[in-house]
């Protein structure tokens, strides 16, 4: 029975096993940068916070406009030339940026940086799907987002005893430390079998799809998963805030929270993608994602004016409904982006399918924090309203892409 237990935690392909290994080397060596990356800013690159932020946000920009053209790239020599030479580029990136001060080599280091961090997650979902079969593709996927979870924690623990250290070498050394992480990735990732890009008449040229991606029916799709995706805006910066704010919840409970969401994510992943292997289950994952994310919000505005542990508890559901939205949406995402993605053209599509969130990733939140939260109750209530008009209209934005598209996947079925 455990042996059992344990196999629906493991890809069933050797390629799916090697991707997870690279995911959890990848997520830990991340962990690790990401829980020093502040310090490391501060006290070796000799920046001050707003350099950091400016720099960041041009690097954002940079990753935005750079992802379709990566998609590109990997339609054109494959998944896997393009994912190992973005580890490759990450690997000599922060390998320099221990090395150099000053805040314009910080803005030109993070924006070489972003051009494959924003591209590597459909980079690396169209290599799954070209290497895992169609009922085993959405499982990989959910096993790698697990293990990145426990990758994420893992690399942050391990940033501790560095940090202790309070020397630039030490801070130095958790960026080399991520850049060997992304040095070990690319070698496994030697070891997975190479899938050749597809080639048809019908592939267009370069820049027209770098300038013209006309499929709006796709692009309907990618905004509804990327509006769904405002679970990690809800997650990081809603409620905190709220509960601070509105909330009579100690500032103690919210780790635990946070905890809460953390720990059902890497466990429940696996078995809620499974939903991705009935008929409609793709759709039904994103409908039941924003009417979950619905409820969410309808108890965060619930724990408005209650007494301390009555707070907790309604927000403690409300992560509860925030996590099972959470997953729900990325089940019922990686599903529907590639089997609605022409098989000869899954880099481009994909890509632009990433980019709702990072949309999001922008627009979030400062919708939370300048329009939802001060609205109070009825901000959330409007929220959670938009939430479950977004579940009700996915089955139609499916349908007319279903008649568009024919699906590269047979258990997609008719909406």
């Amino acid at each position: 029975m455990i042996g059992r237990l344990a196999g629906r935690y493991v890809p069933a392909g050797r390629d799916g096993r090697i991707l997870t290994v690279v995911a959890l080397i990848d997520s830990t060596g991340t962990g690790l940068y990401l829980a020093g990356a502040t310090v490391f800013f501060l006290r070796a690159m000799l920046l001050d916070p707003g350099q950091i932020g400016l720099g960041l946000a041009v690097a954002g920009c940079v990753g935005f406009v750079t992802t379709l053209p990566m998609g590109l790239l990997a339609d054109r020599i494959g998944a896997k030339r393009t994912l190992i030479g973005m580890q490759v580029w990450r690997a000599a990136w922060f390998a320099a940026f221990a090395f150099t001060t000053g805040p314009v080599a910080f803005t030109l280091i993070a924006s070489a940086v972003a051009v494959a961090e924003r591209a590597a997650s459909p980079t690396t979902q169209m290599l799954v799907g070209g290497t895992a079969t169609a009922e085993d593709r959405t499982r990989t996927m959910a096993v790698m987002r697990s293990v990145r979870n426990v990758g994420f924690g893992l690399g942050a623990l391990l940033a501790t005893p560095l940090l202790a250290h309070h020397s630039t070498w030490a801070y130095r050394g958790v960026v080399l430390a991520d850049a060997l992480s992304f040095v070990l990735a690319a070698l496994l990732l030697t070891r997975v079998r190479d899938v050749r890009p597809a080639r048809t008449a019908r592939k267009p040229a370069p820049l027209r799809s770098l300038w013209g991606f006309r499929d709006w029916r796709y692009l309907l799709l990618a905004a509804v998963n990327g509006w769904l995706t405002l679970h990690m805006t809800l997650l990081s910066v809603a409620l905190p805030l709220w509960a601070l704010q509105a909330t009579t919840a100690p500032a103690s409970a919210l780790p635990l929270l946070v905890l809460v969401n953390t720990v059902l994510a890497v466990v429940l992943q696996v078995p809620m993608a499974g939903i991705a292997q009935r008929s409609d289950g793709a759709l039904r994952a994103l409908r039941y994602a924003g009417l979950a994310l619905a409820v969410c919000c309808a108890l965060f505005a619930a724990a408005a004016g209650t007494s301390r542990w009555t707070a907790v508890a309604v927000l403690l559901a409300a992560v509860l409904a925030l996590t099972a939205g959470e997953l729900w949406q990325a089940t019922g995402a990686w599903d529907l982006s590639y089997a609605y993605a022409p098989p000869d053209r899954a880099g481009e599509y994909l890509s632009v399918f990433s980019l709702g969130a990072t949309v999001q990733q922008i627009a979030g939140p400062a919708l939370v924090t300048s329009v939802i939260v001060p609205h109070g109750r009825s901000g959330w209530l409007a929220l959670a309203v938009l939430l479950a008009v977004t579940a009700a209209i996915a089955g139609p934005v499916v349908r007319l892409l279903a008649r568009h598209q024919p699906t590269t996947i047979s258990r997609v079925g008719n909406p």
